[in-house]
C-alpha cells in the first residue's frame, strides 16, 4: 500500500504531494507518515567511554542485581569520566564515522546533535562539535530524549534530499550518568553513556525522483514517521529550565534529576512500537518478514522482546546491546547500528527498521533502505 492510499479521515485530509515528500495521516492515526528517497547511510561510528560499570557494581548503592537483569536485561553500562562531556564523546563517534564514509571533516555541510545532556544550556553541543570538526556547516541540537536520533535522521534527510547538504553528520550523544539519582534505586541502573553517529549523503544512483524503473522507492526513507504526545509528568527532569529554576531547596531534594514513572512508560513504549511500526510497514507495502535488520531504541529487554513477538521477526534480525550499554537515549539507536555495520549485518539493498521513543513523550520510526 502506497501512502496515499492510506485512509484519511476529513479533519486529516492528506497533504498536496510535494516534489520531494509526500505526507499522510498513518494506519493508526497517531501522526503523519512520509517519504524521502534519493538519500543513504554513507557511514556508521560510535564511541563509548571506557569506564565500565557492571550490576554488581551498584549493589552497594542498595541496587538489587537479580531485579534489574530480570526486569530490563542490562548487565552493565558505561560511565563518562569527570572530563569527558557529550561534545567530546560526539566528537570521537564523529571521527569514527567520518573514517568509515572516507569523508574528511571539511566537507560536512550540516551537523545535527541529538542529546539532553548538552555541555551547556547555550551554545549548542553541535556549534562545540563544529569547532572540533572545524567544518563550515549549520550546526544545532535536537532535543527529543530517545527518540532525538530519529527526528535528526529525518530532518537531515530532507536536507539531503532538497540539496542542502551532502554530507549530512547526524548524531546522538548522551552523557546520562549526570542526569539520574544514586539513591533511585529503580532509575539510576537503567542509563549509560556514549555516542554514535551516521552520515547521510545523496543515493547518486538514484534517478533525480529517487524511483527505480518499476516506481517502487529504490532509496532512502521508504516510509517514516515522528509523532508526539505531550506528556511531562511520567519521564522529565523537572528542575533546571524556565519553568521551574534550580535552588538550593531543590537540589537538596533532587529535582535537578531524571524522574520516571516506568511502569506508565512500558505500557506506553509497548503500544506506540507497535502502532508506528505497522504504520511504516503498511505505508511502504513491507511484511515484516521481509525486514533484513530491526533497530530499537534499547531501553529494556522486555519492550525489544514484545516488539519481535508482535511482529514474529526472528530474533536474530534485531540488533541487541542494551545488555552492555543500558539506555543511552539519543545515543542508543546509532550506536546499534553502528554495531550492525562493524558487524557485517548490514548490505546495500537491505530493508533496516529504526525505531526510537521515550520522554516528550514522542517517537520516530522509519523504514530504510540500506
Amino acid at each position: 500500500m502506497l501512502p496515499s492510499e492510506i485512509a484519511t479521515s476529513d479533519s486529516h485530509a492528506a497533504l498536496p504531494n510535494h516534489p520531494h515528500t509526500d505526507s499522510t495521516v498513518s494506519a493508526s492515526g497517531r501522526g503523519r507518515i512520509g517519504v524521502c528517497p534519493g538519500i543513504r547511510v554513507a557511514g556508521t561510528g560510535s564511541y563509548v567511554p571506557e569506564q565500565i560499570v557492571t550490576n554488581d557494581d551498584l549493589v552497594s548503592l542498595g541496587c538489587d542485581s537479580d531485579w534489574i537483569v530480570q526486569r530490563t536485561g542490562i548487565l552493565e553500562r558505561r560511565k563518562a569520566s569527570e572530563s569527558e562531556a557529550a561534545s567530546d564523546l560526539a566528537y570521537a563517534a564523529a571521527l569514527s564515522c567520518l573514517a568509515d564514509a572516507n569523508v574528511q571533516a571539511k566537507d560536512v555541510d550540516l551537523l545535527i546533535c541529538a542529546t539532553i545532556t548538552p555541555d551547556y544550556i547555550t551554545p549548542s553541543t553541535a556549534c562545540l562539535l563544529q569547532r572540533k570538526l572545524a567544518c563550515i556547516a549549520p550546526a544545532f541540537d535536537i532535543n527529543a530524549a530517545c527518540s532525538g536520533f530519529m527526528v535528526g535522521l529525518v530532518t537531515a534527510a530532507q536536507y539531503v534530499r532538497c540539496g542542502m547538504a551532502r554530507n549530512a553528520l547526524v548524531i546522538g550523544s548522551e552523557v546520562m550518568s549526570r542526569t539520574i539519582n544514586a539513591s533511585d534505586v529503580r532509575t539510576y541502573p537503567l542509563f549509560g553513556d556514549g555516542a554514535g553517529a551516521a552520515l547521510l549523503q545523496p543515493c547518486e544512483e538514484s534517478s533525480r525522483d529517487g524511483l527505480s524503473s518499476h516506481g517502487q522507492t529504490s532509496s532512502g526513507l521508504l516510509s517514516f514517521t515522528l509523532g508526539a504526545e505531550g506528556e511531562s509528568e511520567a519521564l522529565c527532569i523537572p528542575g533546571g529550565g524556565s519553568r521551574e529554576p534550580l535552588t538550593s531547596d531543590s537540589l537538596s531534594v533532587g529535582r535537578q534529576y531524571l524522574q520516571m514513572d516506568g511502569r506508565t512508560v512500558f505500557k506506553w513504549a509497548v503500544r506506540v512500537v507497535e502502532d508506528s511500526v505497522n504504520d511504516v510497514l503498511v505505508a511502504s507495502g513491507v511484511r515484516p518478514e521481509d525486514v533484513d535488520l530491526v533497530i530499537l531504541h534499547q531501553a529494556n529487554i522486555r519492550i525489544l522482546d514484545a516488539a519481535i513477538k508482535h511482529f514474529s521477526i526472528p530474533r536474530e534480525r534485531m540488533v541487541v546491546n542494551v545488555d552492555r550499554y543500558g539506555n543511552t537515549s539519543a545515543a542508543s539507536i546509532p550506536l546499534a547500528l553502528d554495531q550492525a555495520n562493524r558487524e557485517g549485518r548490514l548490505q546495500r539493498g537491505d530493508l533496516v527498521l529504526l525505531c526510537g521513543f521515550g520522554a516528550g513523550l514522542s517517537w520516530g520510526t522509519c523504514l530504510l533502505r540500506w
